[in-house]
């Protein structure tokens, strides 16, 4: 089977939304609630979340830049297989630099992928922090931490940008949702 008979029979076309921010912005909750909406409009989709990856594909990997490069790589990878199977694929990383997303842009068919930049400032981010890692960050308990000790390259173009300082969480799924089902989850 190839992915045109997937998704006659999901009844929506697939495609990859590329969450990129920093930690802290929101990428992996506005995903989460995004996949229930989907679901609940008879989406097929799935989040193949970033930080789940490093706790079990990615384990092997640090956080130099050809790791971080690699660590989406495979995500790129994993991603494309869910694709290929007619999904709607939400996958939230930090993804700091513009030059590794490009590459991960290249790795699909035009009208396959789309960049979601989930915009938040440091400040609010490290106010946030759920993970407590921009406070070891700042002890120097973490290194190469992004937004502190690593660059972080905001997107220029990205198709869509949800500014979770702005807008609260529901406001930023439906947002989101109403952009996913608008121009690539279309119904067959």
């Amino acid at each position: 089977m190839n992915r045109k008979d997937w998704e006659l029979l999901n009844g929506h076309k697939a495609g990859v939304f590329w969450f990129t921010g920093l930690s802290g912005s929101g990428k992996s909750t506005l995903a989460q609630q995004a996949e229930k909406e989907l679901f609940k409009q008879g989406i097929r989709c799935a989040v193949i979340d970033g930080d789940q990856l490093r706790k079990g594909l990615n384990i092997d990997l640090g956080f130099s830049e050809e790791d971080r490069k690699e660590n989406m790589r495979r995500a790129a990878e994993v991603a494309s297989m869910f694709l290929d199977l007619g999904f709607i694929v939400l996958v939230p990383m930090i993804s700091p630099s513009s030059a590794a997303r490009e590459a991960i842009r290249y790795r699909f068919q035009s009208g396959e992928f789309a960049e979601i930049y989930v915009q938040c400032s440091l400040e609010t981010c490290e106010q946030r922090d759920p993970k407590g890692l921009y406070k070891k960050a700042r002890k120097g308990e973490i290194r190469e931490f992004t937004g502190i000790d690593a660059i972080y390259e905001a997107p220029e173009l990205a198709e869509l940008t949800v500014n979770t300082e702005i807008y609260d969480m529901e406001s930023s799924v439906n947002l989101l949702v109403d952009f996913v089902t608008h121009n690539y989850a279309k119904k067959i």
